[in-house]
């Protein structure tokens, strides 16, 4: 799998080197620095000089690189390399060049823990912090039994320890979705996408088994169910291409440039989901030119607007919008001469807001099921949330 594994800082000196098998020799670090370090077109994340293969991730002031000479799966390379970092980071507070100067010994020890041979193993790092500690956790940790060390590093659930007691056990599932858009200035949808990810936080005594259902409509995979089923119900929520919301049509700009000085703005907002729904800390931030001497922003009842300056835009704030409800805003801009005519880009306006116990793609969990071998209560919560991603008008 992995053959050698490295860490550069943004000048090119190696500050870890760790060989995990022959077939590469340590000479090989000299020509990542060459390569990809002291050129500046390399832009890819992995390069392949001949049958080496180097992946690499830029975090703060370092590289980290993985090299192999294997067909290796790229996807779990890289997701071994952003573990590295995220434990450097609960390890040191901050993994940049200065911490793993400071803490290098310690940095070989988490290495030869996390990968044997070259092939990953428990990355888990309040698993790691049993076993491997420094200073600071020694003093917050007592010293664990080295009969529980063993089984929680080599058991099933190597992320957990089986004596957890809490007085009260209690379960959170968050849904969150984040909305992305991006409409033309012909009112064209260029992009209307879902994503979204299940979050769960447990409180939940010793080691159970959880189980959660998702409403009947989820459909896996859109292709296996069409070629089985063509007449499935048009509703069905897919995973890997969910259908948009109509919310899509929030706002309508309009944005006319009148000659040469002045730029009016006419804005209406409108929340197409249910009325019994709110949408919070809704904000716009609409563009305006570069050359923009004085702007002059007016609301109803929807928010508080202003002109930034810094920013070249105004932005709306709107704290609370009921669904089904509509706001406009009014503006004008006056523009300052300039030697050199150049035509406004005109950027899009972006949008965020977050709409609580909505989801647009259509998932619902419909049962949360713990099972304990004591058989004790929980109580189980459960929490939507759809939010924008990369939500843009153009116009």
């Amino acid at each position: 799998m992995i053959s050698a594994f490295f860490i550069y800082n943004q000048k090119g000196e190696v500050l870890i080197s760790r060989l995990y098998r022959h077939d590469l020799k340590r000479s090989v670090a000299d020509i990542f620095r060459i390569q990809v370090i002291s050129n500046t077109d390399v832009r890819t994340p992995i390069i392949t000089l001949g049958s080496t293969s180097f992946f690499h991730v830029r975090h703060e002031n370092l590289y980290i690189v993985a090299v192999t000479k294997w067909n290796a799966n790229a996807a779990l390379v890289f997701e071994f390399c952003n573990r590295v970092i995220n434990i450097g980071k609960a390890y040191f507070g901050k993994f940049d060049e200065e911490a793993v100067k400071n803490n290098f010994v310690v940095i070989y020890e988490l290495l030869d823990e996390i990968l044997d041979f070259g092939y990953p193993q428990n990355s888990e790092t309040d698993t790691l912090k049993l076993y491997i500690t420094t200073e600071v956790v020694k003093s917050e940790r007592a010293v664990e039994d080295s009969s529980k060390i063993t089984i929680q590093a080599t058991g099933a659930t190597s992320w957990r320890r089986s004596d957890i007691k809490y007085r009260k056990n209690e379960a959170f599932i968050d849904v969150i979705e984040s909305v992305n858009l991006l409409i033309s200035n012909t009112g064209t949808v260029l992009r209307a996408d879902v994503s979204g990810q299940i979050l769960m936080r447990a409180y939940l005594s010793g080691t159970p088994e959880c189980k959660f259902g998702l409403n009947d409509k989820l459909l896996l995979d859109k292709d296996a169910v069409m070629k089985s089923n063509p007449l499935r119900r048009p509703n069905a929520v897919e995973i890997d291409d969910c259908q948009f919301h109509q919310c899509v049509k929030l706002v309508h700009p309009v944005v006319n440039e009148i000659g040469r000085t002045r730029v009016e703005y006419k804005i209406n907002i409108k929340a197409n989901f249910s009325p019994k729904l709110y949408a919070h800390n809704v904000v716009l931030k609409i563009p305006t030119p570069l050359n923009s001497a004085k702007v002059e922003v007016k609301v109803g009842a929807g928010g508080k607007a202003k002109y930034a300056p810094a920013e070249n835009c105004i932005i709306w704030k709107i704290p609370r919008f009921q669904g089904q409800s509509e706001f406009s805003l009014s503006g004008e801009a006056e523009l300052s001469a300039m030697t050199h005519k150049k035509a406004w880009s005109r950027p899009p306006i972006s949008m965020d807001f977050q709409v609580l116990m909505f989801t647009s793609s259509g998932l619902l969990v419909r049962f949360l099921k713990v099972f304990e071998k004591s058989g004790y209560q929980s109580v189980k919560w459960v929490r939507y949330m759809t939010k924008a991603g990369t939500y843009q008008i153009r116009f």
